[in-house]
């Protein structure tokens, strides 16, 4: 079987509480993009994992793919498989590909082994697994709070416009993001702004891992920055970075500074 784990991006994100558990109450809007990895399961019998593309570090144990497929083992006692990753989402720049690589193991094992695991079931193992994890069960927009893993879905659609995502290849670790952020509640909430007209977003929607990260690596925001000059009429950076998107009424010309950063471009889907 061979399905397609999406990337995402945030549309503003606000850190609003540091929480006892030492994670923080964050708001966000998460929608799928149509940017993937390419995730292969077959039965077998030895497990087997493997991955192309992207290096992904090698040590299996860490790796977000084994431990969904250890998890859904431990929990209904599934036979082997063979899994091969091919992994062109990167890696640590704020698009939640690990996140929906695992959560796709577990979707695929799930219909693969006809285990009829509910969606609410799926969230809950994937909750275990990362904050960002519960959303690629459905894929659809949804509104994210507590750690990321509190869940509701949106009526948003973006289908008319154009999207340009832009990787710079630094590794924004979630520390690194978090360094400098004062946590606070906002007048105006990620939800209420999103409701609003898209050209409106720029004044209103803000990811609040901006300010940290940018100041840590200005070459971001240098990249951030080119999206608006060239027609953007939002640009953010994507969860803690460092990818950074400019959504866009058409599609636009690229000029030859941003080329080398971009990494996908097209209509977002319907």
């Amino acid at each position: 079987m061979v399905v397609f784990p999406p990337a995402k991006i945030n549309l503003g994100l606000s850190i609003i509480a540091k929480r006892n558990d030492d994670y923080h109450d964050v708001e966000t809007v998460m929608i799928p993009i149509p940017f993937v990895d390419i995730l292969e399961i077959i039965p077998s019998e030895s497990f087997e994992f493997h991955s192309s593309g992207i290096a992904i570090p090698s040590d299996s144990k860490d790796n977000l793919c084994v431990k969904a497929f250890e998890l859904i083992r431990q929990k209904h006692n599934i036979p082997n498989v063979y899994m091969h990753l091919r992994k062109q989402i990167p890696m640590g720049a704020g698009l939640g590909g690990g996140s929906s690589d695992a959560a796709y193991v577990l979707k695929t094992l799930n219909e693969l082994f006809e285990l009829h695991l509910s969606f609410e079931t799926l969230e809950e193992y994937a909750a275990q697994l990362g904050s960002d994890c519960p959303f690629f069960i459905q894929t659809i927009p949804q509104l994210a709070k507590g750690r990321g893993e509190v869940l509701t879905s949106i009526p948003l659609t973006l289908h008319s416009y154009y999207l340009v995502l832009l990787n710079p290849g630094i590794h924004v670790g979630t520390k690194d993001a978090y360094a400098g952020v004062i946590p606070q509640v906002k007048e105006n909430s990620i939800l209420d702004s999103v409701q609003q007209e898209v050209n409106t977003w720029q004044e209103y929607l803000v990811n609040d891992f901006e300010k940290s990260v940018f100041f840590q690596f200005p070459e971001i925001a240098k990249l951030k920055e080119n999206l608006l000059q060239n027609g953007a009429i939002y640009a953010a950076m994507s969860g803690s970075g460092s990818s950074v998107f400019g959504i866009y009424k058409n599609k636009p010309e690229i000029p030859s500074s941003l080329s080398d950063f971009v990494v996908f471009q097209g209509f977002f889907e319907a």
